[in-house]
């Protein structure tokens, strides 16, 4: 979700610099992004516990030339590592105690909180950047490389789907996504791409058929992945990380919600709130992340009440708009 921040911010001001430190998987994302320059650093194998941190202080320190930090994580691992480099520092407020009054079991009053976009705009504003958050400057512009399709007959219709999520209370059941595919695929028009790592592939292993039902695990490096979800027309997913990464290259997401809520300020990058499948339950959001039980519904979570009917109208009506963005 910062990618988009990043990117207005450096067009809003040409004569500035970032560096941005993270995990190196993560570098696809900041690709071609002019006066970024990403520093991929390995916390957990390279610069492990508080002595870690110090060194790697030390290290951008010697290696960056670098006036401020924008903390847009502000968890113990960055409150040390902005201590240890001594700079200016602004840090994002994640507006914690709003977010525990939007999820408590009883008495919510429903309502948009501050979006995750916003929350970063403000780090920079702090530094004196202030970001005017414009949702086509934000989009990653992918160069589609058609090699990494599936060899199909002409004039498909590519739709994603991401039917995995890392909580179970953000996952619609893998039983009803499956209807949600035979019936996209009584239009001889649609092929489907399911995107999901290599160890959750057993579990849906009879939804491909190689012939109009793909799967892309362990076949592609995150690049290829981006660039492949960039010539969807659609993407289908969780409140997850492939709803993002469809959302920074400008895709329309039909996005099932159950624990969470898009009120809590994590729905995609310029996506259409009405493109988000959901229910009115007073229950919903049951926590922010999606990590706990609903207490009205326990494991079975909040999605019951979906159809997969409910799904594949969003997808058909985005289809006829063909647009992806608001």
């Amino acid at each position: 979700m910062t990618v988009p921040v990043l990117r207005n911010l450096l067009q809003q001001y040409p004569s500035l610099q970032i560096t941005f430190v993270s995990m190196p998987f993560v570098a696809p994302l900041f690709e071609g992004i002019d006066r970024l320059h990403f520093y991929g650093v390995n916390i957990k194998q390279d610069f492990k516990g508080i002595f870690g941190l110090y060194k790697l202080s030390k290290k951008i320190n010697r290696e960056v030339d670098f006036d401020a930090v924008a903390d847009l994580h502000d968890v113990l691992r960055t409150k040390l590592l902005r201590f240890f480099l001594g700079k200016k520092v602004a840090v994002i407020d994640k507006g914690r105690a709003e977010k525990k009054e939007l999820t408590k079991p009883k008495n919510k009053k429903l309502h948009p909180l501050k979006t995750g976009f916003q929350r970063y705009a403000e780090v920079f504003e702090k530094l004196g950047y202030p970001i005017i958050l414009n949702v086509q400057e934000g989009i990653t512009k992918v160069q589609a490389d058609t090699r990494l399709l599936p060899a199909v007959q002409k004039d498909t219709r590519w739709i994603g789907i991401a039917p995995f999520a890392k909580h179970p209370a953000k996952m619609y059941p893998l039983q009803k996504m499956k209807e949600v595919i035979e019936i996209l695929l009584k239009n001889e028009r649609i092929n489907i791409i399911i995107f999901a790592a290599e160890n959750e592939v057993a579990s849906i292993r009879n939804w491909v058929d190689e012939k109009r039902v793909f799967t892309v695990a362990g076949k592609m490096n995150f690049a290829q992945e981006i660039n492949l979800i960039s010539q969807l027309k659609v993407m289908i997913s969780m409140d997850s990380a492939n709803m993002h990464l469809a959302s920074l290259v400008g895709v329309p997401v039909v996005s099932i919600w159950g624990g969470t809520h898009p009120y809590l300020g994590f729905y995609g990058w310029g996506q259409h709130l009405s493109n988000a499948v959901q229910t009115d339950l007073p229950c919903r959001p049951s926590s922010v992340f999606g990590n706990k039980q609903c207490p009205v519904h326990g494991s079975a979570g909040c999605m019951q009440q979906i159809t997969p009917q409910m799904i594949v109208d969003k997808v058909e009506l985005l289809l006829g708009n063909n647009h992806a963005v608001c």
